[in-house]
């Protein structure tokens, strides 16, 4: 199943936005048989598995809501799977990254980002 064009558009944003904080990106979009895993990252003492959902202004669900505990035991499966694949020694941290879009009445877009740091 090909990403939505919003889907990729938040991802970029948020990989842009761990860059900036000093984080390496070094996979993107990682699939398992549990799932996918959108960004994964590192910084000094964590690799980082970023789940990020992008969602329009009016979304009745925020994106940390729905991350549920289904989508929380699926990533930690394909993060531990990734982790055995490419053995690490740092601790693995479980990010979720909030991209809300609004639309303006002249047609563009504006985007916010709320990162949130060891969400589950």
């Amino acid at each position: 199943m090909e990403k939505s064009v919003l889907g990729k558009i938040g991802e970029d944003l948020v990989a842009d936005y761990v860059r900036e904080k000093g984080m390496l990106v070094f996979r993107r979009n990682y699939r398992t048989k549990f799932g996918e895993i959108d960004v994964i990252a590192e910084d000094d003492t964590h690799i980082i598995f970023i789940e990020v959902k992008t969602r329009d202004e009016n979304y009745m669900v925020s994106g940390a809501e729905a991350v549920d505990k289904a989508k929380q035991r699926r990533i930690r499966m394909s993060a531990a799977l990734f982790m055995q694949k490419l053995p690490v020694k740092m601790e693995p941290r479980f990010d979720v990254a909030e991209v809300t879009v609004k639309t303006y009445d002249c047609g563009k877009k504006g985007y916010s980002l709320n990162y949130i740091e060891d969400a589950f």
